[in-house]
């Protein structure tokens, strides 16, 4: 089970956002997805990550003095690459799932972008594709 390749259990169509995109964009697009992690790829490179984390954080509370109106253009304005994770913790396609669990565990991060040898997106490797993964195992014995 540790020897399989990341290019086997990796989400392959991904959605994707560019860096000058807004925050409300993404957070619509998220939310009408049902996705936690967005990965940010400019000119076919990918040049960072946003998560649901990062906006939720980014977003003002509700304890806030600002009017609706003033909320609304303030999220309007702040692009993805003011909050985004530059240079995302990635991995080969041909990885083994041992090592990308690895890293996930040393790096304290629940996903993995999937990069070639150009920095190419190929795909995203969570916790979720690891547990599938376990669970079909367990149960083809």
């Amino acid at each position: 089970m540790k020897q399989e390749l990341v290019e086997n259990w990796m989400t392959k169509n991904l959605v994707t956002i560019t860096s000058h995109a807004n925050l409300m964009d993404v957070h619509k697009l998220m939310n009408e997805k049902g996705i936690r992690r967005l990965p940010v790829v400019d000119h076919d490179k990918l040049v960072g990550i946003i998560t649901l984390g990062d906006v939720r954080e980014a977003e003002p509370s509700g304890a806030t003095t600002l009017s609706i109106w003033e909320v609304n253009y303030l999220i309007s304005k702040l692009t993805i690459d003011q909050i985004m994770t530059r240079h995302p913790i990635s991995i080969a396609p041909k990885a083994t799932i041992a090592d990308a669990a690895k890293v996930m565990l040393d790096n304290k991060v629940s996903g993995l972008t999937v990069v070639n040898e150009y920095d190419h997106l190929m795909g995203i490797i969570t916790e979720s594709d690891i547990f599938r993964m376990v669970v079909q195992s367990w149960h083809a014995d």
